[in-house]
């Protein structure tokens, strides 16, 4: 039998409960193996009972105290219910001194001191008892994850300024800078949210005209990799020579910032109409023949003529569905012309194939094969289109084309190897 003899608004800061006739102390931490929360318990007598009931800074001391112990116990190791008592005068009959000395010594946990309102100087100091004199029996967890997240700066030697801690909060990373970011003005001081905009606009001018395209290769919605590392260092530039002042997890908010919010531009557009851009450009016709799209798995898809859709939007569509880490080589044929290519996305290389002789009278036909290294996604783009637009003829001036297997899988390593330096 379990009664709740003393609980403090707050649910969370532990309560003192009669068990068995019993004083004991109880609080929720952690949790088991299947991701329930843990609680626990230890002994207290009735003098621990008055401190907790009337003071609440000695309560959440203790509180602070006992947490690492339920760390330490884990997923399914009972409390150290010793370590736990052992506690108990020291932190709630004790001096503030011997208090204060105490927590030189112990672990415990700082960020809950700091969510009830505790004195971040004093806490530095090593003055807990003085630091709890403004705690409040509701928490503000966000308090805390803002020291956690000074800390981690402070302990990159980035300590960053007004302006500085202005610009992660418009973008929502002070926090967390893995989070993706956002224009949130409300976040910022008023004061300096027109110098913030300044920066901003800085970064927008930089990067008007730059575009991050899809890289149907890795998924339906992965974009370019390459696009994005080049919005990213010319804005980048840009905001270190307007605001030299600024620190570097500023900048970098700021490019992430224009460059998540190109990408979500590329995601949200329909499949880009390569081949239609194309024959705009260079005087193209509409394809008059049907073209099969195959994958390294062996599915097939048809386009033909009479597709409201481009077969180059068709083909990075079916692309986009089908491209994992084992199905990297896809092929456009065209059966009526007896040619077609390759792509090798695990080797930027492509084949371009053209049929030399037919085979008669059960031989089989003859097959002419050249090779060439292709520069990324925009490369496999514009042969795409170049080979939709007029088959392989229209490839000649796209890359060097090689006949031999051999001479090209050198000129492929040396590539590789020039890279990798």
């Amino acid at each position: 039998m379990r009664d709740i003899v003393f609980a403090r608004r707050s649910g969370w800061i532990p309560k003192v409960v009669r068990e068995d006739g019993e004083l004991k102390l109880m609080l929720g931490a952690g949790a088991d193996a299947n991701h329930a929360p843990r609680t626990f318990t230890f002994s207290i007598r009735e003098a621990h009972l008055a401190v907790i009931r009337e003071d609440l800074a000695r309560h959440l001391l203790l509180w602070s105290a006992v947490l690492p112990l339920c760390d330490a116990a884990g997923t399914r190791d009972r409390l150290d219910e010793n370590a736990a008592v052992a506690l108990l005068d020291p932190i709630l009959l004790s001096a503030p001194a011997d208090v204060d000395a105490l927590f030189q010594r112990i672990r415990w946990d700082r960020g809950r001191l700091i969510a009830h309102g505790a004195d971040i100087d004093l806490l530095e100091r090593g003055q807990v008892c003085a630091a709890m004199r403004t705690a409040t029996e509701t928490s503000n967890g966000r308090r805390a994850q803002e020291y956690h997240a000074d800390r981690r700066r402070a302990e990159r030697g980035a300590v960053p300024g007004p302006l500085d801690a202005a610009i992660l909060r418009y973008t929502g990373q002070y926090l967390y800078g893995a989070t993706v970011p956002r224009r949130t003005p409300d976040a910022v001081d008023p004061a300096l949210l027109p110098e913030v905009m300044r920066v901003v606009a800085t970064a927008e001018q930089a990067c008007a005209g730059l575009r991050i395209g899809r890289d149907p290769r890795r998924g339906k919605r992965a974009t370019d990799k390459r696009d994005w590392d080049r919005m990213a260092s010319t804005v980048d530039a840009a905001v270190r020579r307007a605001h030299p002042q600024l620190v570097d997890d500023a900048v970098r908010t700021v490019s992430f910032l224009m460059c998540s919010e190109a990408a979500a531009r590329s995601r949200s557009t329909p499949t880009e109409d390569d081949e239609e851009a194309a024959s705009d450009r260079f005087g193209g016709s509409a394809r008059k023949t049907i073209l099969s799209f195959t994958d390294d798995k062996g599915v097939e898809r048809k386009w033909l003529p009479d597709n409201p859709r481009t077969a180059t939007a068709e083909f990075w569509e079916f692309v986009g569905d089908r491209s994992a880490g084992d199905n990297e080589v896809f092929t456009i044929e065209d059966e009526e012309r007896g040619e077609g290519i390759q792509l090798h996305f695990y080797a930027d290389s492509i084949a371009r194939i053209t049929t030399v002789r037919e085979g008669e009278g059960g031989s089989d036909p003859e097959y002419r094969v050249e090779y060439s290294l292709v520069d990324g996604i925009g490369g496999y783009r514009n042969l795409v289109s170049a080979f939709v637009r007029g088959g392989c003829a229209a490839l000649e001036q796209h890359g060097s084309w090689m006949p031999d297997a051999a001479e090209f899988e050198r000129a492929r390593r040396r590539r590789d190897a020039g890279q990798s330096q």
